[in-house]
């Protein structure tokens, strides 16, 4: 691929690119575990396969005057045994290099990306091709007639959702909310961050859910502002308790892109009173339901979106740019006491199936990060944590426990 073309990054890519740190790599981790051990070489070959198919991830990422901007590159991933922190830093400014990579362990295959290029979604489908055409290489004939990819042309998956789908200005206007409580307290030293990942049965999680008349992931949401609100010092409980949810605007608008395509709704609640779990799972199914209505969602994406379109900034030098980024996404993050992203269930193709265990992640994070992920009866939660205090994850899984969910814990060393 020689380096002939290049790309405009989308809108949260500008906000990723200019907020990147050592700790907060801005970068996710995707993995699939199979029934069995790796071939290194078939997934090196599938690796390479599969590029073919997501030509959008060979870029690297340049400095312009007013932007940064994507540029075909003739870098090739080496597939090699895990051997490095997870989410690691994978955008140095100034350094060529490709900007994901794909490692293994065992029976694991985790795909790390920098979250300029692609979102959770897009991350997914191509994680789900390379682990197709590692099956097809290592079963030659069983899979002729199966296909993961979406169908979608080499136009559309490099589409910019963003920017197509811009009802018109919305200037800048804040979200309203004030300033969340943070649970962690004191940071990890030298930019470390700590892993967690929680398993548990789906049919012992989702009646729970139903018989409450929510989503599993109002449910769980609950749960955190539980968990979090354990935690909360007396003087402290007057700010409340926001948690930011992902939301795929794929499913909001006809896109099929493999770039990042998604926007972020809170649900907050203030513990003014005595509240169970059931009435705060009902309260934040209510608020959720409430900020996923269409009309809400595009005002959200249309605030974001105007601060590339809006005239006065186009012709601002990148650096000056970037520091008022940095600020309101500083002051945003101030908001916001985590982030919760449910990935969904994942359905691979049947034949596909048969040799997947799991599929789990994790994001980056500079506070507090948990994925969620369903796949058959299994329901994973990774969680990211720049804190030292544990406390939050331990009264989230203390409560589930109680409530008769068998759980798996399993935490990484600190890692930096």
């Amino acid at each position: 691929m020689a380096s002939d073309q290049w790309y405009k990054t989308d809108n949260v890519s500008k906000a990723f690119l200019a907020t990147v740190t050592k700790r907060e790599t801005r970068a996710f981790r995707l993995s699939i575990t199979l029934k069995e051990d790796i071939d290194p070489e078939l997934l090196q070959q599938a690796v390479l396969s599969a590029i073919q198919d997501r030509p959008q991830v060979q870029v690297r990422i340049r400095r312009g005057f007013f932007w940064h901007y994507l540029e075909d590159t003739d870098l090739l991933p080496e597939v090699r045994e895990e051997d490095d922190r997870i989410c690691p830093l994978l955008y140095v400014p100034g350094k060529t290099m490709l900007h994901y990579q794909v490692t293994y362990f065992h029976n694991r295959i985790n795909l790390d990306m920098f979250h300029a290029l692609t979102d959770g979604t897009g991350g997914m489908e191509f994680l789900n091709i390379i682990l197709l055409d590692y099956l097809r290489l290592k079963y030659p004939g069983q899979f002729t007639d199966v296909t993961i990819h979406s169908g979608a042309s080499a136009g559309d998956l490099s589409q910019d959702g963003y920017s197509q789908f811009y009802e018109g200005q919305s200037l800048p206007g804040g979200s309203g909310l004030p300033k969340a409580y943070h649970p962690g307290g004191l940071k990890l030293p030298y930019d470390q961050s700590q892993f967690f990942e929680l398993q548990m049965s789906t049919a012992q999680v989702l009646p729970r859910a139903k018989e409450l008349g929510v989503s599993l992931t109002s449910y769980l949401g609950a749960a955190w502002m539980l968990a979090i609100h354990a935690e909360m010092p007396m003087r402290k409980r007057n700010l409340p308790v926001t948690i930011s949810l992902p939301v795929n605007l794929r499913g909001f608008y006809p896109s099929k892109t493999a770039r990042n395509f998604f926007n972020s709704v809170n649900v907050t609640h203030v513990f003014d009173r005595e509240i169970t779990l059931k009435e705060l799972a009902a309260e934040f199914d209510t608020k959720l339901k409430g900020q996923l209505e269409p009309e809400k969602i595009q005002k959200g994406m249309d605030t974001f979106q105007t601060m590339q379109t809006f005239a006065p900034v186009r012709p601002v030098p990148l650096f000056i740019k970037q520091m008022v980024v940095r600020h309101f996404t500083k002051k945003s993050n101030k908001k916001v006491s985590m982030v919760f992203s449910n990935m969904g269930v994942m359905k691979p193709p049947a034949e596909v199936a048969e040799y997947v265990e799991n599929y789990s992640g994790f994001c980056s994070t500079n506070t507090l990060f948990s994925t969620m992920f369903g796949y058959k009866d299994h329901l994973t939660l990774g969680v990211s944590s720049a804190y030292i205090n544990t406390g939050v994850v331990k009264n989230f899984v203390r409560a589930l426990a109680e409530s008769g969910v068998d759980i798996k814990v399993y935490a990484t060393e600190v890692v930096a």
